[in-house]
């Protein structure tokens, strides 16, 4: 992986002693020291009080400021490897629809009017976070029931998988969308028995909704870059930015992004509001400009940075999209759908692993998964690199086989416990007692590959501790346990996947992901330590600050 040299501007801040009760450097030894110390933005000592303070004079002329953060605990700021900033900002400006907020079609269609009643005349209606195995009824509402919503305006409802959702009557019609319309490739408009558009629609069909200049992005991936005016957007990922520091993350992977989020990024970074660092993941129907850019490694600075291109191969097990060509158990009519030709996707990695970029590819069937490994290992074959750090993101359901062959390809899956915790449950229903493999952490920590846990978020809250309880204890929301014990993984271990393991994920181990010397001062500020709590309650810690760069940038309460 060809990795940047970060930069680092001039600093005059007197130098910060940090201490607490308990402080997990999460270092390759477990180093739990009394005190560390900030020089500008990086951690210069780590030792006693007494200690730092020597490193401190022999540094700088100014007096070093001791901070006690009393019994807390602090872990290195958590990265979030596998995100979606810019839509988590957009869905928190939506009309939640999740389970918390309705059980029942009509419950979600009265969310839905009592907002179009607010909205001004004209806007879209949209609203998110409905899993239709959740719903009373067990089925994804049709458009016949959102036209109840509005039949003015556009009505959309996205599915908690975020791979799609149901529109409305007006929107098939304001897009030209009949029950003649052939499906797109990697997507599809759903059609009852007698061949008439239900409403629900998926992936690659979700370019509809961007609007005639909106972002056009083929058969690569869902399309959830819906637009809104610029100055909008730039509300929206300053607000998600803020919940990701509430969770006490400092780092995020953005898991695809287009010219939309480009935009809005280097936006909000001139405009000095850009306080988490952010990781972007271009999405391949970019690869060929990347690559004519010269863009063949990691580029930018500690904050805003270039990191590799992002895939798709199948769809979402949430939302029945992720392929199995012999049918879900659940309804074997439906088979879900590959996004690529496995020779065209093989060449497409190819293209990317030659000139030295690393490569996220989104995949949750085994056969699917089958698609990439080949694919990686191909490339590989063509032009060996021991340190390429090829990603599959979620990886759901690989073999066992499968996973001994992610271990000497050196393959970086990217799980999210939180998936597992929400909908244990309809994975099961959806594939039969496979599904209880869903995310196999344990498993991977066998086998020798890296546990690395991100949120997905909007899919997910941005909550480590959250994900970091579901990778230990394999209980679902429901209290349902997902397969034997040992798919789970230690506290140590989920962790670190949440920190030190996703910075490799991303490259950025040289200077993010534990307290060492050198590294950047990121850290989360916890009010337990979750070493040393039940692992049923880990998810109800608090964070009380979360510190980027040696600063404060969230304080609980403030």
């Amino acid at each position: 992986m060809r990795k940047l040299a970060f930069l680092q501007a001039p600093d005059d801040r007197a130098p910060l002693i940090v201490t607490a009760t308990t402080i997990r450097t999460l270092d390759a030894d477990g180093t739990i020291p009394e005190a560390f110390l900030i020089v500008g933005d990086r951690i210069r000592r780590i030792g006693t009080i007494d200690e730092c303070r020597d490193a401190a004079a022999a540094v700088s002329a100014l007096p070093a400021e001791v901070i006690d953060l009393g019994d807390a605990t602090i872990v290195p700021g958590f990265i979030d490897a596998h995100a979606h900033p810019l839509m988590l900002g957009q869905m928190m400006t939506w009309v939640d629809c999740g389970p918390d907020k309705a059980g029942s079609i009509p419950e979600i269609v009265a969310l839905l009017r009592e907002a179009a009643a607010r909205i001004p005349a004209g806007r879209p209606v949209r609203g998110y976070g409905y899993e239709q195995r959740n719903l009373v009824e067990q089925r994804h509402p049709t458009r016949h029931e959102l036209d109840e919503v509005a039949t003015d305006r556009e009505v959309y409802l996205m599915n908690a998988s975020g791979h799609g959702g149901v529109v409305n009557s007006y929107t098939f019609a304001l897009h030209g969308v009949t029950k003649d319309t052939p499906n797109p490739q990697g997507g599809e408009f759903f059609r009852d028995a007698d061949g008439e558009l239900t409403g629900e629609l998926s992936d690659a069909a979700c370019n509809v909704l961007t609007g005639l200049e909106g972002v056009k992005i083929g058969h690569h991936g869902p399309n959830f870059h819906l637009a809104d005016d610029l100055d909008e957007h730039r509300r929206q990922l300053a607000a998600a930015q803020e919940n990701f520091l509430q969770g006490g993350v400092t780092t995020i992977g953005d898991a695809q992004v287009s010219r939309r989020e480009f935009d809005v990024y280097l936006r909000l970074a001139e405009a000095g509001e850009l306080d988490v660092r952010v990781c972007m993941y271009l999405l391949s129907h970019l690869l060929d400009e990347a690559i004519e850019m010269g863009l063949h490694g990691q580029f930018g600075n500690e904050h805003l940075s270039f990191a590799g291109i992002k895939f798709y191969s199948d769809g979402t097990l949430g939302g029945w999209t992720a392929y199995f060509p012999d049918g879900y158990v659940g309804d074997p009519c439906r088979t879900g759908q590959l996004y690529h030709d496995p020779v065209d996707y093989t060449e497409l990695i190819k293209k990317a692993h030659r000139v030295g970029l690393q490569t996220a590819t989104h995949s949750q069937s085994p056969t699917a998964l089958e698609m990439v490994i080949s694919a990686i290992e191909a490339a590989q074959g063509e032009r060996p690199d021991a340190d390429a750090r090829h990603r599959i993101e979620h990886c759901g359901l690989p073999t066992p086989a499968q996973i001994e062959r992610m271990a000497k390809a050196g393959i970086y899956p990217v799980n999210q416990p939180q998936h597992h915790y929400n909908w244990g449950e309809g994975v099961e229903q959806a594939i039969g007692t496979p599904g209880e493999r869903f995310n196999p952490l344990g498993e991977f920590e066998r086998a020798g590959v890296p546990v690395t846990i991100s949120s997905d978020a909007p899919v997910a809250d941005p909550r480590p501790l959250e994900a970091i309880q579901a990778a230990a204890t394999r209980i679902t929301r429901r209290g349902h346990q997902l397969g034997p014990d040992d798919l789970a993984v230690s506290v140590d271990t989920a962790v670190r996947g949440h920190t030190i393991s996703a910075a490799r994920a991303l490259g950025r181990e040289d200077d993010l992901g534990s307290l060492e010397v050198g590294k950047r001062a990121d850290f989360a500020v916890l009010t337990q330590d979750p070493y040393h709590t039940e692992l049923s309650e880990i998810a109800r810690i608090g964070v009380a600050q979360t510190w980027v760069g040696g600063q404060p940038v969230y304080v609980k309460g403030a």
